[in-house]
């Protein structure tokens, strides 16, 4: 009978029936867990919304909220010149919203992004150049259509509707601004006397200035890829507007959909600094905020809210988790 042979395995070692890449992809489905748990009084009243609410303007919302993925596709294309496989762009878009919501803001999606560009041969510099860019165009195009609607609607927003009577009207970042200017100026002459006194990093920041400039300039000479990366950045958030727009039709909000885009718009550029996981939390409040103020009702403008994170966070969650786990196995990223 012939022996059985086994391979040798070093003494005191055992074989590595877990690699870590495995374990890695079972880390989005526990992060995620972690914040439905953290967060199941908000996912029950949210859903309970969705049960009252007008299903065409629902199915609208979500089809707007995959179209959003589309233009992130495009925006990331458009940052950088080399081409990238297009369906596993796109899937990495879907996956990079769940790293999103996961990680404090815009750190997830960026990472995700970078790791990406990587795998596909793009070069450290030149992907961390892209990044940047990419970065400053979706502001670009969010602060740019904001200033549109503002010019359009400027009596959207009625922030005096939120004051009680007798109140001050300075508004809070005036009223604090005696603390506030002092710390803003003091950090600004912090980064210059770091960027003056320490070599090493000024050299790194201004060789980082020097990739992303040379690759902004190679991206505006192709008229395909500029058309991409401006396009996506002006789609992206106006995707996101129609959303919100749809869901509020949906519940009845009487709010023009203009007036709350304009919100929704104004709501997350004021709560873009915030450092929380995908903004929850604080984009719900602004989002509540900016509604009333725009003329809804305070109890209709929190349903809605709550439906449309269910609609864009929090039903995309776990399988965007579950897309980033097998992005991960499979190495794409």
């Amino acid at each position: 009978m012939t022996a059985l042979r086994f391979p040798d395995v070093p003494r005191g070692r055992l074989p590595r029936r877990f690699p870590v890449r495995h374990a890695l992809c079972a880390v989005p489905l526990v992060l995620v867990a972690v914040a439905a748990v953290r967060h199941r009084s908000v996912l029950a009243e949210g859903f309970g919304q969705l049960r009252t609410a007008s299903w065409p303007w629902l199915l609208a919302a979500a089809a707007a909220t995959c179209l959003t993925w589309v233009a992130a596709a495009c925006t990331r294309q458009g940052a950088v010149v080399q081409p990238l496989p297009k369906k596993r762009l796109l899937v990495t878009q879907f996956a990079a919203g769940a790293a999103n919501h996961l990680l404090p803001t815009g750190l997830g999606a960026s990472a995700v992004n970078l790791r990406f560009m990587t795998v596909c041969g793009v070069p450290p510099a030149r992907s961390s150049a892209a990044l940047a860019l990419y970065l400053l165009a979706e502001s670009v195009g969010r602060l740019g259509l904001l200033a549109a609607l503002l010019v359009a609607f400027p009596d959207a927003l009625r922030p005096g509707t939120l004051q009680p009577a007798g109140t001050s009207a300075e508004p809070p970042l005036l009223s604090g601004g005696s603390a506030l200017v002092p710390a803003v100026a003091g950090a600004l002459v912090l980064i210059a006397a770091a960027l003056a006194f320490v070599g090493r990093l000024r050299r790194a920041v201004c060789a980082f200035l020097r990739d992303a400039l040379g690759e902004a300039r190679s991206v505006h000479t192709r008229p395909a890829r500029a058309l991409a990366l401006w396009g996506g950045s002006l789609a992206f958030p106006a995707c996101q507007a129609a959303g919100l727009a749809a869901v509020g039709r949906a519940l009845d909000l009487p709010v023009p959909p203009a007036h709350m885009a304009l919100a929704y718009l104004a709501a997350t550029v004021a709560v873009a600094l915030v450092p929380t996981p995908g903004g929850i939390g604080s984009v719900e409040a602004a989002l509540i905020v900016a509604l009333v103020a725009a003329g809804g009702p305070a109890a209709v403008a929190t349903a809605v809210v709550l439906a449309y994170r269910v609609i864009t966070v929090w039903l995309p969650l776990v399988p965007g988790a579950v897309t980033l786990g097998a992005l991960v196995r499979l190495k794409v990223i």
